[in-house]
């Protein structure tokens, strides 16, 4: 859900292939790590703001709130177990692809661009707003509604202030291209057939 220096859910390349960086074990070091990072992070970050305050804001006590409360319910289930799909699909291509985590401290070592991020450039940050609403729909709790509205409000400003500017400098005219054509929070409707295809 969250990026870092050369992070951000988007790394594929930075001029810099496996082969140049070390040993097959140092790779596979590397990969050990970024996966055991990304797991970590997954629940402490998208864990608090998706499940912890969600908790502590509703308790999880169901709100009947009209007499199609059961169809708005059916399609928060829908959506919440559809963003965590999405969630963790993306934190294993940061750490199986990225070789790096969300976190500052062990960002990704090449730009993203595979999966999800075909679509859209912030699915993390997407999927934890879609899991929060989820709850909202399923509770009937319009403080996570509004709860929701704040994460993706704090979630844009960071983007704009400081991951995309981050990312611009860190791969460059790569990540220009991808920001170029693949929305930042409105998916495409198609995947962006761009210059990474492989492992999709």
């Amino acid at each position: 859900m969250t990026r870092s220096a050369p992070n951000s859910g988007w790394k594929q390349t930075t001029g810099q292939n496996d082969s140049e960086s070390g040993s097959p074990m140092k790779i596979v070091n590397f990969r050990a790590r970024a996966v055991l990072g990304s797991v970590l992070f997954l629940i402490v970050a998208p864990g608090t703001v998706a499940g912890l305050i969600p908790w502590w804001i509703s308790k999880w006590k169901v709100q009947p709130t009209s007499p199609d409360f059961l169809t708005v319910q059916i399609i928060g289930v829908l959506v919440l177990v559809g963003s965590l799909l999405v969630l963790f699909e993306s934190f294993a291509r940061f750490a199986l692809q990225g070789i790096g985590t969300p976190a500052p401290v062990l960002p990704t070592r090449h730009l993203v661009v595979t999966g999800r991020y075909r679509y859209v450039r912030n699915p993390m940050y997407v999927a934890v707003v879609a899991a929060i609403l989820g709850q909202s729909m399923i509770l009937g709790d319009l403080d996570l509604a509004l709860y929701a509205g704040i994460v993706w409000l704090v979630s844009h400003l960071f983007v704009v202030v400081y991951e995309e500017p981050t990312l611009r400098r860190t791969f460059g005219d790569e990540y220009v291209e991808f920001c170029a054509n693949v929305p930042r929070w409105i998916p495409r409707l198609r995947p962006w057939q761009g210059p990474a295809t492989d492992g999709q």
